[in-house]
């Protein structure tokens, strides 16, 4: 991808900042020179850790908080009702917007970016739909998602799930965070929808085997039935249209292993990193 450093990119506000990727965002944005601008809601955190106060679901502090930034990244974990203001406030603000979307977007030809029982498609269409240049960042599933298992880890070292067999990208949020940052600080990127992998294929097992010689704990997985693994997902409080579509994703790449994407090395040149480097690099966390 040919992409040129915007002398226009001075001021980044950051939403989501202290987020697996947020955070990342920006320790890297810092580390490029780049004036940053980290969103809280908390005022005293504001106060002690010079981060800007503002409230996603308060469009009028949100605007004020990203007056005179050059762009923005935007991370919405919030339903979709008060995005639209959210997505105008910014567009009224800042020369572009990066938002941390999802690999379950789908475009669909006549109705645009969709992802049921998610928010990420429509505020997707928010940003296209207000008219400020944009970048939509769609990862696959997020390396860091692994310390779910840490608990089981440290317990006794047998992680308890469905799909052990399913083949996943698991994507490093240090490489999400490049890329987010080569989009809000070079030209080339408006409008382009970046779907994001890791280097390789590996199966859930593969992973739970790998964090066993990161760490040099014994660890090993234990496959149970979908039906007993959607109860501990509901359980836990994941919504149900969310559970039965994520079971459902893994059960399709049992023998069909997930696609690897070449957008991380593509945006920054360099590979992306794997689960293994993620592991040793993070085998203290378990």
């Amino acid at each position: 991808m040919t992409t040129k450093r915007s002398d226009d990119v001075s001021t980044v506000l950051v939403t989501g900042a202290s987020g697996v990727v947020g955070s990342q965002v920006v320790a890297q944005l810092a580390a490029a020179g780049v004036r940053v601008r980290a969103l809280t809601r908390d005022g005293e955190r504001a106060r002690r850790a010079g981060f800007v106060q503002g409230d996603l679901r308060r469009p009028e502090t949100l605007r004020e908080a990203a007056r005179g930034a050059d762009a923005a990244f935007l991370v919405w974990p919030l339903p979709i009702a008060g995005a639209r203001e959210a997505v105008e406030a910014l567009a009224a603000e800042v020369g572009r917007v990066v938002f941390l979307s999802s690999a379950a977007v789908r475009d669909v030809p006549g109705a645009g970016p969709q992802s049921p029982g998610r928010p990420d498609g429509e505020v997707e269409a928010l940003l296209a739909r207000s008219g400020v240049a944009h970048t939509a960042l769609r990862p696959h599933g997020f390396a860091a998602n692994a310390l779910r298992w840490a608990e089981e880890i440290r317990s006794g070292g047998v992680v308890r799930g469905f799909g052990g067999e399913a083949a996943l990208c698991p994507v490093d949020e240090r490489d999400i965070a490049a890329v987010a940052v080569r989009a809000l600080t070079e030209d080339g990127h408006d409008g382009a929808r970046h779907y994001l992998t890791g280097p390789e294929a590996i199966t859930q097992a593969e992973q739970v085997r790998i964090i066993a010689e990161a760490t040099g704990l014994p660890a090993r997985w234990e496959e149970i039935p979908r039906g007993a693994a959607r109860e501990r997902m509901l359980a836990s409080g994941w919504p149900a249209g969310i559970v039965d579509g994520a079971l459902d994703f893994l059960g399709a790449r049992i023998g069909d292993p997930e696609a690897v994407s070449e957008a991380v090395p593509a945006v920054t040149g360099r590979p992306a990193r794997t689960f293994r480097d993620w592991a040793r690099e993070n085998a203290d966390r378990f």
